[in-house]
């Protein structure tokens, strides 16, 4: 069947709202740290990120200003204080980058296959390109500065080698098999990913308004903090090295620049974003005891995600994204 071109398809429809109401977040958070950045060479990559958000932004209205699809809210000026003190020190904006950066790239590599309309799939790739840019100005900025944290250097393989033993896939008794290069790649990156959200959560504690809020980010924290505990573990009996916290990068203000609604949809979707990384390390994973270990992540981070969606429902703050008809309430409408 011929597909009508003026028409989003539901892929469409999802992938370019979630970019939209994602970006609207990082325009509102990345216009703060410009107020409060000192390091020119930061402020630079800030920029460049903040005028990266507002450009999808613009070409998402525009794609659907032709179709005459409702524009979400998202963020908006209502949920950041401009004025607020700093809340972070400029170092910490650059692994903020980074994480903004893969976030975005997991949402537009896997649009990219499932969308069909040529203007919509220009738009991703273009996305994508230029969010892989951005990262890669950020990791020069971080690593001229001496804080990029690269993964662990281990030795070149001496040969070709196979697999003989099915113990290669074992991991709770006994001896284990080294860890391989993907499976440190993952356990570093998500252990990168964790240190970067419990130093934003901290921010954001100090300033909750709403004491439900305030919990919820509290056990944030501690998942945070549990989730680098025993990913790190893992690192550690291979004598190899995971990455820093980041913690002493917050300030000590308690006046919030952001409103409590953005706090929660940020951690929604930082943790969101731990759902596809867990669930990629465990694919690329071949040792049972990590692979029950990223299960007990998932686990702990679906029912945060789920907490705080509760949270933004019972405030209102929840928009809800583009939905197949309910035929059941249509029947019933109808008797």
């Amino acid at each position: 069947m011929k597909t009508n071109q003026s028409h989003l398809t539901s892929a469409e429809m999802g992938k370019l709202w979630a970019t939209y109401v994602g970006n609207t977040m990082g325009k509102w958070v990345l216009t703060y740290y410009l107020k409060n950045v000192k390091d020119i060479d930061i402020k630079k990559v800030l920029e460049t990120g903040l005028s990266l958000s507002e450009s999808l932004m613009q070409e998402i209205k525009t794609l659907f200003k032709e179709r005459n699809f409702p524009l979400p809210i998202g963020i908006t000026d209502k949920d950041v204080n401009l004025d607020a003190p700093r809340l972070f020190q400029d170092e910490f904006y650059l692994h903020y980058l980074q994480y903004l950066g893969k976030a975005g790239l997991s949402i537009y590599s896997v649009a990219i296959p499932l969308v069909t309309q040529k203007s919509v799939r220009d738009f991703f790739i273009n996305a994508m390109n230029k969010t892989a840019n951005l990262l890669a100005d950020v990791n020069q900025v971080l690593n001229s500065k001496g804080h990029l944290q690269n993964s662990p250097l281990i030795p070149n393989p001496e040969g070709i080698d196979y697999v003989d033993n099915q113990n290669y896939l074992k991991g709770f008794f006994g001896d284990k098999r080294p860890l391989h290069g993907l499976e440190i790649a993952h356990l570093y990156g998500n252990i990168n990913n964790d240190v970067t959200s419990k130093a934003l959560i901290i921010g954001f504690a100090q300033g909750a308004r709403n004491e439900k809020v305030r919990k919820y980010l509290e056990r944030g924290k501690e998942i945070n903090h549990r989730h680098i505990d025993w990913l790190s573990k893992k690192l550690s009996e291979d004598s190899l090295p995971s990455p820093s916290l980041l913690d002493h990068l917050v300030t000590t203000s308690t006046t919030p620049p952001f409103s409590d609604k953005l706090m929660v949809f940020h951690k929604i979707d930082m943790f969101s974003m731990k759902v596809r990384e867990y669930a990629n390390g465990a694919s690329l994973n071949g040792r049972k005891d990590i692979g029950a270990l990223y299960a007990r992540c998932l686990l702990d981070v679906s029912l945060y995600v789920e907490d705080g969606a509760n949270i933004m429902i019972n405030h209102n703050w929840m928009e809800q994204p583009p939905s197949a008809p309910d035929r059941n309430q249509i029947v019933k409408d109808k008797s």
